[in-house]
């Protein structure tokens, strides 16, 4: 079982697409990728960019996807160092990265410059991969 971290993007890709994630595959996240899932959907029916039943939906197919969510004092601690390594100003991609060196196998973001950023740090994986 390959075991995957995945941001917020890929997440709202994998809910808007309807991507199905092979059962090969875990899928993890910090926990406050439910804030973030949460914040990115309120933020686009506020500009008017998904009504509110499309929200709603788009809510409901996210939080029944299988994502074991984690957030211990040890994710914390290396979140704060990979951080400070990165030069960031704040801790909440540090958590994903920080997750993947604990416990992943690779990282899965659809943000092309993170992910250029992290070679060399952790392994990184396009949505291809969960399928």
């Amino acid at each position: 079982m390959t075991r995957f971290v995945v941001d917020v993007g890929a997440v709202l890709h994998l809910a808007t697409e309807r991507i199905e994630v092979s059962d090969d595959h875990e899928l993890l996240a910090p926990t406050l990728l439910r804030s973030q899932t949460l914040s990115e959907v309120h933020e686009a029916v506020h500009r008017g960019e998904l009504a509110v039943d499309a929200a709603s939906d788009l809510l409901e197919r996210i939080w029944k996807m299988p994502i074991r969510l984690l957030g211990d004092a040890v994710l914390r601690r290396k979140a704060w160092r990979v951080a400070d390594q990165m030069g960031w100003p704040d801790t909440y991609t540090a958590e994903y990265v920080a997750l993947t060196l604990l416990q992943a196998d690779a990282f899965v973001t659809l943000d092309a410059e993170l992910a250029k950023s992290l070679d060399g740090i952790v392994a990184t994986a396009t949505i291809d991969a969960l399928r």
